[in-house]
């Protein structure tokens, strides 16, 4: 009976998580520097985080902070000064020791919970996302649809982002492309640098609509 909203929901998640933003910047990040492991659990955490976001648009918080220009920009601050930390702080990036060394010494220095944190605070915290799920669980999925159901949807969308991040951290955790990001040294975390903190300067200017 709901697979036709079902199917409508996995469709529009399909293309929101596909497209580059915050989470895929964390994620290749944290695959290309400190390897498979450091990338799956910084996945994880972001699938974790949709459990946040489903929880409160099933409790109807998200309504009040879509609705708050307040609490709406504290969330947005939050973010972006979040991101502009991370990427400040691979900006400071030092040129790398040789390839081989450096693989093997960074794949083991970034515990499961760092990487973890990473990723749920990244999602957790983005205001586009509040509004994604916000919108998602308003206009998308029939207010008469039974909770059960609605909640077994956000069980699918957590699921579906953790693979796919986790799809995401395994084609960058390989070895022939971490050691072609390792030739290009500390240029590589730079850059990403960069581009989080354009995202992060994106984010800050974001208006609420």
């Amino acid at each position: 009976m709901y697979w036709t909203e079902f199917l409508t929901v996995a469709l529009i998640h399909l293309l929101a998580v596909a497209s580059p933003g915050p989470d895929f910047a964390v994620v290749v990040r944290e695959a290309v520097t400190h390897g498979r492991r450091a990338g799956t659990w910084t996945a994880l955490g972001v699938g974790s985080a949709i459990f946040l976001h489903v929880g409160y648009s099933l409790l109807g918080i998200g309504l009040i902070v879509s609705q708050s220009i307040v609490l709406f920009n504290a969330l947005k601050w939050l973010a972006a000064a979040y991101l502009l930390y991370i990427g400040f702080k691979a900006l400071r990036a030092q040129p790398a020791k040789p390839a081989a060394e450096n693989l093997h010494k960074e794949a083991g220095e970034r515990t499961a919970r760092g990487a973890f944190t990473s990723g749920f605070v990244t999602n957790g915290l983005n205001p586009k996302a509040t509004l994604f799920f916000l919108s998602l669980f308003t206009v998308v999925i029939n207010p008469h649809t039974p909770l059960a159901i609605q909640a077994g949807y956000g069980v699918y969308l957590a699921a579906a982002t953790a693979i796919w991040f986790c799809l995401v951290a395994m084609l960058f955790s390989q070895q022939r492309v971490r050691a072609g990001f390792a030739r290009m040294g500390h240029w590589f975390d730079r850059t990403m640098g960069v581009v989080l903190i354009a995202i992060g300067v994106k984010l800050a200017l974001t208006e609420m609509h």
